[in-house]
């Protein structure tokens, strides 16, 4: 995947100068950072992430690409403006002094905010951008891991560890935002299947919308956590391997 910014970086360097779109008049000139910020948004909820461009930002505010381009470098930087604005004003949550819970409390509060506004999911899976965050994505990034240590990983494991919970994550939202948007009652459908060649699908059937609409993330994390952190104590269990 192309990083966002690529294409309109090269039409700039292309004929050497920024180019301009049609100013509006009877406008004054908007140049804060929060009302760029504001516009962005405005811009990707109407038409998604992909559709926007500076150029096209300059027009929604009525100036110049130019002096747009005084407060940001590209696409790709008014996109991490956006995100980290957005991930910015999302608080952390209450954690727990046990280490393993800590992880999916943490885990269960990024789902949320990213659930939230589900466009930025597929933003940060473009290379780079999850480790060009700050403010809250990196503390609970930095929350995980310290939680994976004090449960007894040494620190390439627990690196391991929150970037499965991270696919896991992703996995999720993708799923329901896109089968939402399809008008889909679920991410599958097994009804009318044949029972003599998939018994057990064709036995769920028809309940499988709603078997796979339950919101079963907390306790998935939990199992994902588990399964990779060093045994309990008490219990002796081997961890499953990387």
């Amino acid at each position: 995947m192309d990083h966002p910014g690529q294409a309109e970086r090269a039409e700039a360097q292309a004929g050497g100068q920024v180019p301009r779109p049609d100013v509006r008049t009877g406008r004054p000139p908007v140049t804060s950072r929060a009302q760029i910020l504001a516009a962005a948004r405005r811009l990707i909820d109407q038409d998604g992430w992909e559709k926007l461009t500076v150029r096209r930002l300059a027009g929604e505010l009525g100036i110049g690409t130019t002096t747009l381009y005084h407060h940001l470098r590209d696409k790709e930087d008014l996109l991490l403006l956006v995100l980290n604005e957005y991930i910015g004003q999302i608080p952390m949550p209450e954690l727990p002094a046990e280490p393993r819970e800590r992880i999916v409390v943490a885990a269960v509060a990024m789902r949320d905010a990213l659930a939230g506004w589900p466009w930025a999911t597929e933003v940060l899976i473009t290379d780079g951008f999850l480790g060009l965050l700050s403010g809250t994505a990196v503390r609970i990034v930095d929350t995980i891991i310290a939680a994976a240590i004090a449960s007894g990983c040494p620190p390439e494991q627990a690196v391991h560890v929150f970037r499965n919970i991270w696919y896991f994550t992703v996995g999720e939202i993708l799923v329901r935002v896109r089968s939402r948007t399809r008008g889909l009652p679920g991410d599958m459908d097994f009804a009318g299947f044949d029972p003599e060649l998939v018994p057990t699908l064709a036995a769920v059937g028809e309940r499988w919308p709603t078997l796979s609409a339950q919101d079963t993330y907390a306790q998935g994390v939990r199992a994902l956590v588990e399964g990779q952190l060093p045994p309990r104590p008490e219990t002796g269990a081997t961890p499953v391997p990387f």
